[in-house]
């Protein structure tokens, strides 16, 4: 009987001021030995805080504070669920308009159901405590910080300490 080694899971992280790719990240997870990729695509939405007009949102990030807590995530993803095969989180820098992926994750599994409970803690985790945060930017032209709800660091996260901005 001729039983072949586990493959070895990847992580792969890449933040980027282009456009994400979707094919990229679901071909970045592939692996012929799952049976499941759970994908994830946030898009930036034209939301209307107060009655304005959400054009877009500028991202900005700690970026190697960012790889740090997503290899951490990864490593919690991988002792929770020891058959999660790869990992791969994208997500924009910069500005982002309405409708455009602020983050693309995708991840490979044997089955649908731990790539997809995978995926809720990956995207808590990355909203609670990795040092990404965004300003909304109206059709005035003027601008605000905006908190995550999920934020784990106490005045860690921009929010309401900032007032709006022309």
């Amino acid at each position: 009987m001729n039983m072949a080694a586990p493959e070895k899971g990847k992580d792969i992280f890449k933040l980027s001021r282009d456009r994400l790719s979707v094919e990229e990240a679901a071909a970045a997870v592939g692996s012929a030995s799952c049976g499941a990729v759970a994908l994830f695509i946030g898009t930036t939405r034209e939301d209307r805080p107060e009655g304005r007009k959400v054009m877009g949102l500028e991202y900005e990030a700690y970026e190697a504070m960012v790889h740090s807590e997503l290899a951490r995530l990864c490593r919690d993803i991988r002792a929770r669920w020891p058959a999660v095969v790869h990992i791969c989180v994208h997500h924009r820098l910069g500005w982002v308009k309405v409708g455009e992926a602020s983050v693309v994750a995708a991840i490979s599994s044997p089955h649908r159901r731990e790539g997809q409970q995978a995926m809720a803690l990956l995207l808590d985790g990355l909203k609670a405590g990795a040092p990404v945060w965004k300003k909304e930017v109206y059709e005035d032209r003027r601008a605000s910080w905006k908190e995550n709800a999920e934020c784990a660091w106490a005045g860690g996260c921009r929010g309401n300490a900032s007032p709006d901005t022309p």
